[in-house]
């Protein structure tokens, strides 16, 4: 297997999961690019993850009056054989950005969470019609306040405006027909979770509380219910291209924050055309689309581009670590650390999210991420770190400064660094001259000396980009 393909791997990996150790890439790779391509498009193929290990030993997660299931997810990020259903769930999360505080029904939300693991590869119209039925979101943009003789269009515009369409696509009479046909939609009122347990909420319709009236919807006019909204958009070229942008920005590189579209246009229009031209072929499949995208050149070019987001940082440096491959006592600890970077799982900021890109650093969440770092990689005997070591000792002789570093970006990645932070690194190992396995001591300080390495490849201004 050439570098260069252990590196298109690798790049797949990262995008289309949370990175992956040299074992797993080797073994990823030993099946082909296309091959591997199409297993992560078919999560089904692969066992869930073992969570009953996690709630024994994590008893607090089995209570779902709180957010642990941030700390369930973030393991499941970890530790998945199907990385792409976790990264999707994780994309629809930021689309669909849904706040747990506000309903402060927290089992509501991690069922939300659920269902967009559940439906991550579907049709976009089965993916905005369970959306529109979800009491987390029907809570969150009050379409439960939304009736027949007093209409509520929070839930209306945020369908058009950033679920689907965009700003400029739609107009404020469509707004209005959109919430007229979404009254009715709303949920059963849980229990309170103590003292009778987890009563979940449910969808539930209120024919009596439905506008049933004549509406005039994006050039179209019926007696339109929620369901026939949804299935007029979904039709929509701008609901196509708003679509694959969001795909885009996620997947291949950072775009302008989603208020912009309307005035900036895509940094890639072809791209957004192929991915567009693949929604429309397969009837509005999500799948499709994914296997043109990762097997675009597009795609297979963005190296090294984008931003890290919070959770991509902290799970991809867990997994070089190799650590929390059982539920340790620092796993709950995992989601407070994305958050001090800037993201906290369940809890975006607005309904329009997070903001993404070069906008999740700052000289704090830089700190955080430099911090967090060290203290994930700041031990010999950690798993990742003794894999590279033992890798290392098997080369032939000794290494120079150079091939030390090279070695080291290789097998941490590989990772490609800019040539200021190669020399900073290749200087900062020339301190200690070539790196030898021989006696014991020698083996102490050699595989120190590694640790030493690893650590400043994971704080450099580089490693924040995937």
């Amino acid at each position: 297997m050439s570098k260069q393909e252990m590196a298109l791997i690798a790049h797949l990996m990262r995008r289309a999961g949370f990175g992956a150790t040299r074992d797993e890439l080797e073994e990823y790779a030993s099946r082909g690019y296309e091959q591997v391509v199409e297993d992560l498009l078919h999560p089904e193929r692969f066992p869930e993850v073992e969570e009953d290990v996690l709630f024994r030993y994590h008893i607090d997660m089995n209570d779902q009056d709180g957010l642990r299931s941030q700390g369930r997810w973030i393991y499941r990020m970890i530790n998945t054989e199907a990385p792409l259903r976790e990264k999707l769930a994780l994309f629809w999360h930021r689309v669909f950005a849904t706040g747990a505080g506000k309903s402060m029904h927290y089992p509501s939300s991690g069922i939300q969470i659920e269902t967009l693991r559940g439906n991550a590869f579907s049709n976009f119209r089965d993916i905005l019609l369970d959306i529109a039925r979800d009491p987390a979101m029907i809570f969150w943009l009050d379409n439960n306040e939304n009736h027949e003789d007093q209409p509520n269009e929070n839930w209306g515009r945020e369908l058009l405006e950033l679920f689907s369409m965009g700003v400029g696509n739609y107009t404020e009479q469509d707004v209005k027909m959109a919430a007229r046909a979404f009254t009715g939609w709303t949920f059963t009122q849980p229990l309170p979770v103590y003292p009778f347990g987890n009563y979940n909420s449910s969808f539930v319709y209120h024919e009596g509380d439905h506008d049933d009236s004549v509406k005039a919807f994006l050039g179209e006019t019926g007696r339109f219910n929620g369901e026939d909204i949804v299935d007029i958009v979904i039709r929509q070229p701008a609901t196509a291209k708003f679509l694959c942008r969001h795909l885009y920005d996620f997947f291949v590189a950072d775009e302008p924050q989603v208020p912009a579209w309307n005035e900036t246009p895509p940094q890639d229009p072809r791209a957004i055309e192929e991915l567009t031209r693949a929604y429309f072929e397969s009837g509005h499949e999500i799948r499709p689309v994914l296997r043109a995208l990762f097997n675009s050149d597009f795609f297979k070019e963005a190296r090294s581009g984008k931003v890290k987001s919070p959770i991509d940082f902290v799970v991809g440096t867990v997994k070089l670590a190799g650590t929390h491959r059982f539920p340790e006592p620092a796993l709950r600890g995992l989601s407070g650390a994305s958050g001090l970077m800037g993201q906290t799982l369940m809890q975006p900021p607005t309904v329009e999210g997070w903001h993404t890109g070069r906008e999740w650093i700052d000289a704090g969440t830089m700190n955080e991420r430099v911090n967090f770092a060290v203290n994930q990689l700041g031990d010999v005997s950690r798993p990742g770190v003794q894999s590279i070591v033992k890798r290392l000792e098997t080369e032939d002789g000794a290494l120079s400064p150079e091939r030390f570093v090279d070695r080291c970006l290789d097998l941490m990645g590989p990772i490609d660094v800019g040539s200021d932070t190669r020399a900073s690194l290749v200087e900062s190992a020339a301190a200690g001259g070539e790196l030898r396995f021989g006696a014991a001591a020698d083996r102490e300080s050699s595989a120190q000396r590694v640790l030493n390495m690893v650590q400043q490849i994971a704080t450099s201004v580089d490693y924040q980009f995937e």
